[in-house]
């Protein structure tokens, strides 16, 4: 019985992981939004290293650039493009285990001929780099295929 009791505790403590939080992404001042202060997010605009990383700089032309990341990102595992504009784009991707959302975000811009990235958990404070490797994942996709320098 003292089993099952625990089972129970632990199954409503989970209960809310999968719940429904709505995520904080978009554009801000012509900008993708900041990290928070949690360990659970990476960005090209963040301001620390930790949280730091790099923009994409394109080798190809903007226009084919965007749509072939947009491609690549669509072939990422458990992952699905909620929205997509000329220059921005949102993505959510889901854990393999819990199913738990990340928001992937990118925006193209021209002018600098770079796209500015950010991937943040939605749930929960550390995300054992996750997000880091997910960028760093499709960096190096990008790179294969000529997109990115």
């Amino acid at each position: 019985m003292a089993l099952l009791a625990v089972f129970g505790v632990f199954a409503f403590l989970l209960s809310g992981c999968g719940a429904t939080k709505k995520p904080e992404i978009g554009l801000v001042d012509d900008s993708l939004r900041s990290c928070p202060d949690s360990p659970n997010c990476v960005s090209s605009m963040a301001t620390n290293d930790a949280q730091r990383v790099g923009p994409f700089q394109l080798q190809a032309s903007h226009e084919k650039a965007w749509a072939l990341v947009k491609r690549t990102i669509q072939k990422l595992p458990r992952t699905r493009i909620v929205s997509s504009t000329d220059n921005y784009l949102h993505a959510e991707c889901r854990s393999a285990v819990f199913g738990f959302t990340d928001d992937l975000e990118l925006q193209l811009m021209p002018q600098q001929n770079q796209i500015t990235i950010r991937s943040a958990a939605r749930f929960g404070y550390f995300d054992f780099e996750v997000n880091r490797k997910r960028v760093e994942k499709l960096t190096s996709q990008l790179r294969a295929a000529g997109v990115i320098l």
